[in-house]
């Protein structure tokens, strides 16, 4: 069994524990709305076809949800600055990647999914088979992971900057 506890520290900038931090301020003060909502539901009569009543209290159990998902990841959090600027693939960092066999250059976010959400590209896991190969790469270096059908495919780190959100 796996404990809330185990999870892995999430490294944040400033900006990013922010944004979350008011996104779960948000969702705290909207509470009594949707009980609320509930509640005016529940006394239009038979629950079993008051679709106003089931949508309110599915927008509560997600509302709920992220609301725990956002107390922990904040909880375990720690906050710093961007990494540094040595071209060395590592969370935070904007990494540019060239696939073996392609022509096209391959652009995203070295993080977590909180970490760049806001932004326009594509985030990738440093958990993920991609982001473990490609940890700790230096710029020019190749380096292989497996893909989902068995294959193993060969990339190249083009380039790795900070993240300025």
């Amino acid at each position: 069994m796996v404990t809330v506890s185990d999870t892995q520290v999430t490294w944040l900038t400033q900006e990013a524990f922010d944004r979350l931090k008011h996104e779960l301020d948000e969702l705290i003060e909207n509470r009594p709305v949707i009980a609320a909502r509930i509640n005016d539901s529940r006394e239009e009569g038979d629950l079993k076809e008051n679709g106003g009543y089931h949508a309110a209290r599915e927008e509560q159990g997600q509302a709920e949800a992220r609301i725990r998902h956002l107390q922990e990841l904040l909880r375990s959090a720690k906050v710093g600055e961007a990494p540094a600027n040595d071209g060395i693939a590592e969370p935070g960092k904007i990494l540019t990647v060239r696939y073996e066999g392609d022509d096209e250059d391959e652009k995203f976010l070295l993080a977590t999914r909180e970490e760049g959400a806001e932004g326009e590209l594509d985030v990738y896991s440093p958990e993920s088979p991609l982001g473990k190969a490609l940890l700790g790469a230096k710029e020019g270096e190749s380096r292989e992971y497996d893909l989902p059908n068995g294959t193993r495919q060969k990339v190249k780190l083009v380039k790795a900057v900070p993240y300025t959100g």
